[in-house]
């Protein structure tokens, strides 16, 4: 066997098991397993999840904070200006140096899977998207990478990024994005979404929208792109970020449109870390939103929800450390999953459910998925989130790729 894994604590399992990988793969699940073995952890009763997913982040964007304007207004669009001048002097080292900082502190955190927009607009042209293109070859065996090519100043409002976006596809994005609503008027918004689809349908490519990422609720995006969803056949292949206006709505509308989402069988990813932070300003010291969609509601009507990142010391965010369990923390308190059974969902929503959104394949803890495996110093996942504790091993196809080693001391 490649690797032997022992008293390991799974979710679902009432006693600890060890688990034998070999090939890449896990092959046997079992109490106690005696088998030779290469490797030998002993996992001490500790948790062992599968790898974290991150859906939803921005890696030719991360850590400009300190190389770009000040977001003074705090808000989305405020940040996306603030970036302009910084995205016309990207270059591939530049990208390169800044991205995998961010990708290295992914794997210590034991998130082996990222799903990562790029700006594609004529500010920065296709530097960014050759950019991380790079990035992805070079750490393709530690972290797999999914590529949005994303018209953030729109397309109909950024005349050429038509071209572009097709260009991207052709360098190697393997997904469409879209961001309808920073557009000038509804018909462009409408004729921005038209064209994600003709390249989605060209390429045969899934789609990831930024969504009505607004608490106007006048932007009304979603509504188009779920019609246009059912309209190409694209059910399970569409999947909605931010969707923030949605929380705007009132019940009514909401209902009708998260109704119109589930037949169309959309996705949806929430950022709340990020939209904590841009979303809201505009309303001074009044009762401030969270700026999060409606999740409690969404996965009632049985659409698949996960959470992203989003930002990582940015002009959007000057937080952020590229770890799903602080991630799954402040989303829990953003939208108060706190009982039992709503905990549980929050660690789907940064393992199993982003691995569907994602369309990976023989992903988990159980015998014939790909040992990607994350042994986490706690004994349950509650404790897991509260407590974010150290990753003590992460393994990629068998092969152990990260360790940190426990050492504290308190002297009182």
């Amino acid at each position: 066997m490649q690797l032997l894994l022992k008293n390991a604590r799974l979710r679902g399992k009432e006693t600890l098991v060890d688990i034998a990988i070999d090939n890449g793969f896990i092959k046997e699940v079992a109490p106690k397993i005696d088998v030779a073995a290469e490797t030998v952890i002993d996992a001490n009763g500790k948790l062992v999840s599968p790898a974290f997913i991150d859906p939803h982040i921005h890696l030719d964007k991360v850590n400009i904070f300190d190389s770009c304007e000040k977001n003074a207004a705090g808000t989305l669009f405020g940040a996306i200006e603030m970036i302009w001048a910084r995205k016309k002097n990207y270059t591939l080292e530049d990208i390169l140096e800044r991205s995998e900082d961010v990708v290295r502190m992914g794997i210590q955190n034991g998130t082996q899977t990222m799903r990562t927009h790029v700006d594609v607009d004529t500010i920065g042209g296709l530097m960014p998207m050759k950019g991380v293109l790079a990035l992805k070859e070079k750490y393709k065996d530690a972290m797999d990478i999914q590529v949005i090519a994303f018209p953030q100043e729109g397309i109909l409002k950024d005349p050429g990024c038509d071209k572009l976006m097709w260009e991207a596809m052709e360098m190697g994005a393997t997904i469409v994005g879209g961001m309808p609503a920073n557009e000038n008027s509804p018909e462009d918004s409408l004729k921005h979404v038209k064209l994600c689809f003709d390249i989605a349908e060209k390429y045969d490519a899934d789609i990831d929208m930024h969504v009505d990422e607004t608490l106007d609720p006048f932007y009304r995006t979603l509504e188009m792109v779920a019609d246009e969803t059912v309209k190409r056949g694209w059910h399970g292949r569409v999947t909605a970020g931010h969707t923030c206006a949605l929380g705007a709505y009132d019940n009514h509308y909401a209902a009708y449109l998260i109704e119109k989402c589930a037949k169309a069988g959309i996705h949806f990813i929430t950022n709340p870390v990020t939209n904590l932070i841009v979303q809201g300003r505009e309303w001074g010291q009044r009762l401030v939103p969270r700026g999060t969609t409606r999740v409690k509601e969404l996965l009632k009507a049985g659409i698949t929800v996960a959470f992203g990142q989003d930002c990582v010391n940015d002009a959007f965010y000057p937080f952020g450390n590229a770890d799903m369990l602080e991630v799954a923390n402040i989303s829990a308190h953003t939208l108060a999953m706190s009982m039992p059974d709503e905990i549980e969902k929050v660690y789907d929503m940064l393992t199993v459910d982003g691995a569907k959104i994602l369309r990976l394949e023989n992903y988990g803890t159980d015998v014939g998925c790909r040992a990607n495996l994350v042994v986490i110093d706690a004994e349950d996942i509650r404790s897991a989130i509260r407590l974010q504790p150290a990753r003590l091993y992460v393994i990629r196809d068998g092969r152990i790729i990260a360790t940190t080693e426990k050492k504290q001391s308190l002297y009182i």
